[in-house]
């Protein structure tokens, strides 16, 4: 029996433009959880600047879009993020293009050498723990976005010494600034050096010349093939052809993995610390299993608060040529939005999907197309590794390190930065040093047990 084809898009609120943008804005999980429970799992909204736009929160559907082929659904040529990154950025760019450089990035960012990178964010992440002040509330977003950033700065760039603070120095006020005018594609205009786009392209153009520099020196360091940072594996890097890639090239890739990679993950360990704090009986679990040298509860808790606070909200799609999905036929020009903020809160996909239950996850892999904060299919991140490696280490130190006082106070509301969602108070902590020094015997874990869990 053949099944009809519908062509057009999915009903949905019918709303004036403006008002659904508000509520996007304002208010955007219960906006968007009134119309699931109104239309269903797949539905149209429609939003000043992006028009009508096909929400999907159903895993086979995500699956189903994921999967689609890369002439028909493109990612990066119309995201806002191509101008803020760049044109050669992973995130900016489709079809073959993608593939290629997908291709050339993806290596170091698997199997053992992620385990090689665990030593460095352990030094990091300890030094700045060291610094937290004890007995005064503080909002440790900032303190993880330190930790972050540095950890990027010299695992992936390689950089050290003068090069390190200047990027350091540059880079969060070049991220900060390219979040918020990814949301304002329309004032993309250079006009002048006191404008918000010219403002940025001069930024920009400073760190481009240092990472010039940077680029330059690691292709003529004489230990260049045993460096174990990412930029010497790029620079080293050969396509099919035997070129190698341009500087222009290596920049935009080095930018989108601190943009993708930096903020996202710190922002992540904020809400670790918010969703602990209101949860004491966990967190005496965590720690209890930390100092016998476990981890079984604590890969079950990242993998619980990436659920409940996914800080990506959408995967974006936009149809290059008509796409079939869910009986219906999407005309091109279309952006899909698969939601993780929907898909993680569907209670037939995770019980009580509002309580935060890290016990879920213990023992058990979620569902590829219903767990989705890392995206997925041939455009999963490729820094998922790293970053779930990331937050191991550095929950694991802190709950090693430092006591965290419980707190009774409301839950964090979410503040969006322009690409991601933070907790609005930055995560607050109140911290006391553990007694003592803390017994944790070195754990044994094989090369792919870091994969698997990312």
């Amino acid at each position: 029996m053949s099944t009809t084809v519908i062509d057009g898009l999915p009903p949905g609120p019918t709303a004036p433009m403006p008002f659904q943008t508000l509520g996007i804005m304002l208010r955007q999980r219960p906006y968007l959880e009134r119309q699931r429970r109104r239309y269903g799992r797949m539905f149209s909204i429609n939003l000043l600047g992006l028009g009508r736009m096909v929400i999907l929160a159903d895993p086979d559907l995500i699956k189903h879009t994921f999967m689609a082929p890369p002439d028909v659904l493109h990612a990066g040529s119309r995201s806002p993020l191509r101008k803020v990154l760049g044109d050669n950025s992973l995130l900016g760019i489709d079809e073959d293009h993608h593939m290629e450089q997908r291709k050339l990035l993806l290596p170091p960012f698997k199997g053992q050498r992620m385990k090689a990178y665990e030593p460095l964010i352990e030094e990091i992440a300890s030094a700045e723990i060291e610094r937290w002040p004890l007995n005064t509330e503080f909002a440790t977003a900032r303190s993880m976005q330190t930790i972050t950033l540095r950890a990027i700065l010299r695992a992936v760039f390689g950089a050290s010494g003068a090069t390190l603070t200047e990027l350091e120095e540059l880079l969060p006020r070049w991220t900060d600034m390219g979040q918020s005018l990814s949301r304002f594609p329309q004032i993309h205009k250079d006009l002048g050096p006191l404008s918000p786009w010219g403002k940025f392209l001069r930024l920009r153009a400073k760190v481009d010349k240092i990472l010039d520099g940077l680029i330059d020196q690691t292709k003529n360091d004489p230990d260049l093939a045993d460096r174990p940072d990412v930029l010497a594996l790029m620079v080293q890097a050969r396509r099919e052809d035997g070129t190698e890639l341009t500087n222009p090239e290596i920049r935009d890739q080095l930018v989108t993995m601190l943009a993708a990679g930096h903020e996202t993950t710190a922002h992540t360990l904020a809400w670790s610390i918010e969703r602990l704090r209101r949860h004491p009986e966990i967190l005496k679990r965590l720690q209890d299993e930390a100092a016998a040298g476990g981890k079984e509860l604590r890969e079950a808790t990242i993998l619980e608060v990436q659920r409940m606070r996914p800080v990506i909200s959408f995967a974006g799609r936009h149809t290059m040529k008509p796409f079939e999905v869910g009986g219906y036929r999407i005309p091109r020009g279309v952006l899909i939005g698969l939601s993780a903020g929907l898909t993680h809160y569907d209670p037939e996909l995770f019980p009580h999907p509002d309580r935060f239950d890290p016990d879920r996850f213990v023992g058990v892999r979620p569902g590829t197309y219903s767990w989705i904060p890392f995206g997925g299919g041939r455009r999963r991140c490729i820094g998922a590794t790293f970053a779930h490696m990331e937050l191991d280490v550095v929950l694991r130190l802190i709950l090693e390190r430092v006591e965290l006082a419980p707190t009774d106070a409301p839950d964090e509301q979410w503040h969006f930065k322009g690409v991601a969602w933070s907790p609005k108070e930055g995560g607050r902590a109140l911290v006391t040093r553990r007694r003592g020094p803390v017994a944790r015997p070195e754990p044994e874990a094989p090369e792919e047990e870091v994969a698997r869990a990312a």
